[in-house]
């Protein structure tokens, strides 16, 4: 399921399932000082699991601190976002094209032990169902550093959508067939993206036929003790690499690791040239996802 960045092949890569794995960051690192200040300095100030920067509205989201603080982290985050946007922009010219750029995260918390509800766990195996609300087919592809200089981050799945899809659709009540929404829904939506520009949190109650599906499959996977169960693959991430995935389209979940950066954006289904889990829950049939 790993695919070496070094062998290049990237979009067809993640199209196919695969986690985009580089041994190195490809994108400079926060300064070391900068580095220490979002390993060491934010945890008395923290709200929110993660600490969230939102380009389109320069927003810094999970912290409740001096502005001191804010003010340091968001420029962090800014930085950091504009160098992994320039990369993808620039080795990913096709799959890129008109995506939608979202949050540039610091993951603070060690993922093993927190106790957080089912649908909240990164510890529990699932596929990402929703990015700020909606995706409308659209595909989530995460850009992933581990910020930590002394531990690995640890992963495991069970495999792609498209295989998690035929083997258990029909246990877990997954619909398939149209998903164009109504002409209600597509007005709702589109005037939260308008609203969203501004205030990005406003985004979470858009919905779409599609998105429940997805949805109700991500919470059936969590909920689903048998599911959960071994066999896993496990995916180890060494200190200051990185590695990139469509998390739609693969099933994750993180059980060990602490300190990450995280960059989200939505890659317009139209841009990519092999089914993905729309085709699927459309019934078109199609192979992979």
């Amino acid at each position: 399921m790993l695919h070496d960045a070094a062998t290049g092949g990237w979009a067809e890569a993640l199209e196919r399932g695969r986690i985009v794995q580089f041994r190195e960051c490809p994108v400079a690192l926060p300064a070391a000082a900068d580095q220490e200040f979002l390993r060491g300095r934010l945890e008395p100030f923290l709200r929110r699991k993660h600490v969230s920067f939102y380009p389109d509205a320069e927003k810094l989201t999970g912290l409740q601190a001096p502005a001191s603080v804010i003010d340091r982290a968001r420029r962090i985050l800014r930085e950091h976002s504009a160098k992994v946007r320039e990369l993808l922009r620039r080795e990913l010219p096709e799959f890129t094209r008109g995506w939608t750029v979202g949050t540039s995260s610091f993951r603070p918390m060690e993922e093993h032990g927190r106790g957080l509800s089912p649908h909240a766990s990164n510890e529990l195996i699932h596929v990402d169902a929703g990015a700020y609300g909606a995706t409308h087919g659209d595909r989530i592809l995460r850009f992933f550093v581990n910020l930590n200089p002394e531990r690995e981050r640890v992963w495991i799945s069970k495999g792609s959508f498209g295989e998690l899809f035929r083997a258990h659709a029909a246990e877990a009540g997954i619909a398939t067939g149209p998903l164009q929404a109504t002409l209600p829904e597509r007005a709702f939506c589109g005037a939260l993206r308008l609203v969203g520009r501004a205030f990005p949190m406003a985004r979470v109650v858009d919905s779409s036929p599609y998105d429940r599906r997805m949805r109700r499959f991500h919470n059936w996977m969590k909920d689903t003790p048998a599911f959960q169960a071994p066999p896993h693959q496990r995916f180890s991430f060494a200190p200051f690499s990185s590695w990139m995935v469509l998390t739609d389209g693969v099933s994750h979940a993180c059980v060990s690791g602490q300190h990450a950066l995280v960059d989200t954006f939505l890659i317009p289904l139209a841009n990519c040239r092999l089914p993905a889990p729309w085709h699927l829950l459309a019934g078109a049939g199609a192979e992979a996802a």
